[in-house]
């Protein structure tokens, strides 16, 4: 699905990554994890070709990425959201934008804001919904197109922590029905484990090589109480002091 050769990207201050490899398989589940100022976002922006590498390429389902491309989703922890716009009409605006006509629109609308629990605030607007009403709605938004690729930008990180759990669920419920490739970039140990069934650790900059765990018990609602999973974050939160401090 994604094949990331040899790339190298830097802001001016030298590379963040030089000659940096990555893959990932169609329908895998990733997290990508790593100290403050790696490089974690801005993977991200070049899997969404919102940033382009200096060296290298980025190919996604065989195509190299020269712009963005209509199959990937981008879920950024600002929601995103048209302030004007009610619920329904922020989820159905990438419908409207691809000129979707206007039954199949409202069926595919109706149907994610129902899916994510959405129905009865879909006439609000965004400063009537809460922190989590408003990060499901860009959530709702992105899936109404039907992405193959979803990338998601520390979607939860400015939520209490019980919507941060219950959204975090949702994610799992999605990729147990679904088969989109899913890359979320997160700063907290626990989410990285949770939901990525594989783990991309990085070092801190410049980037050549990163860890990659593995972690294929992820992604079941059960795998968070159990001892499993407190021995995999203790694993990855050793790597990640470990890519600290390699360069400190």
């Amino acid at each position: 699905m994604i094949e990331v050769d040899r790339i190298t990207f830097g802001y001016g201050d030298g590379p963040l990554f030089h000659d940096f490899d990555w893959s990932v398989g169609a329908g895998e589940s990733w997290t990508v994890i790593g100290p403050s100022g790696c490089g974690k976002t801005t993977i991200l922006y070049l899997l969404a070709a919102l940033r382009k590498p200096q060296r290298g390429s980025v190919r996604i389902a065989g195509q190299e990425l020269r712009r963005p491309r209509r199959q990937t989703g981008l879920i950024l922890q600002d929601y995103g959201l048209l302030p004007w716009a009610s619920a329904r009409e922020n989820v159905a605006l990438g419908l409207r934008l691809r000129h979707e006509p206007a039954a199949r629109r409202e069926a595919t609308v109706t149907r994610w804001l129902e899916r994510l629990g959405l129905g009865e605030v879909a006439g609000h607007y965004p400063q009537q919904l809460s922190g989590g009403q408003r990060q499901r709605v860009a959530i709702a938004r992105t899936l109404a197109v039907d992405p193959d690729l979803l990338l998601m930008d520390e979607p939860f990180s400015s939520l209490d922590a019980l919507t941060r759990e219950e959204l975090q669920d949702l994610v799992v419920d999605l990729g147990i029905e679904g088969s989109m490739t899913v890359v979320l970039v997160t700063h907290s140990i626990e989410e990285a484990v949770y939901l990525g069934r594989r783990i991309l650790v990085l070092p801190s900059p410049p980037i050549e090589r990163a860890h990659i765990v593995a972690n294929p018990e992820a992604g079941s609602r059960s795998f968070r109480g159990q001892p499993l999973f407190h021995e995999r974050c203790s694993q990855v939160r050793a790597l990640v002091e470990e890519m600290r401090d390699a360069r400190a």
